[in-house]
């Protein structure tokens, strides 16, 4: 599934995995796609821990530092602020119909699976959901609690996409990168993204 206007809107909570976020925003962007980035106070947080890059609270500000991060152009990026219920990403009738979390804390899987839409970006996944668009949801939790897979149970019934960060090891990894690679990959293909970052099982291993 793509999307034709080649919008999608793309949320980073405060799991672990803040790498899959920002090489997702990489690919989404080199992809030619108008990316609505919402991201959550606990996802700043987990940025700085596990990547070293601290986004300033300001959207502006957070839109400015990832820009001059990537080294990506400016127009094609829209940070969004958590209380923005103006932004396009609010109402059914102007939200991309593609959204991925990446990546997804169990709060925010419980959020989503309850409708709750307490901030712009439960609100946004809410959206997805009732205009029948496409929903992934990158879990990254481990174990899984019964509550935990009850929530993605209930979601994946409505039609959402539950995509744990689990990378495989078939294309033998050398890296923490190429295992990140590995997540990307999969995400972009379930998005309709071309994407050339992990050889495809059964082609390149016949060549």
């Amino acid at each position: 599934m793509s999307s034709p206007d080649k919008r999608i809107t793309l949320a980073w909570t405060g799991a672990s995995g803040a790498p899959y976020g920002l090489r997702l925003l990489e690919c989404l962007l080199a992809a030619d796609y108008h990316v609505y980035l919402l991201i959550s106070s606990a996802a700043r947080v987990v940025l700085a821990t596990e990547h070293g890059l601290k986004l300033p609270s300001g959207p502006d500000a957070a839109k400015a530092a990832l820009v001059k991060q990537l080294g990506c152009s400016a127009d094609k990026l829209e940070v969004c602020g958590k209380e923005d219920w103006f932004s396009p990403v609010a109402s059914g009738s102007a939200a991309p119909k593609q959204m991925v979390v990446c990546p997804c804390s169990a709060g925010t899987l419980a959020s989503v699976a309850h409708g709750l839409s307490d901030n712009l970006l439960e609100r946004a996944a809410d959206v997805v959901l009732k205009e029948r668009g496409q929903l992934l949801m990158v879990v990254r939790e481990t174990p899984f609690s019964t509550l935990h897979l009850e929530n993605m149970l209930k979601l994946s019934k409505m039609g959402a996409t539950i995509m744990p960060a689990a990378p495989g090891f078939y294309h033998q990894p050398e890296s923490i990168e190429d295992l990140v690679d590995f997540m990307v990959a999969r995400i972009l293909d379930h998005l309709g993204v071309e994407q050339g970052l992990v050889p495809r099982w059964g082609y390149d291993q016949r060549k």
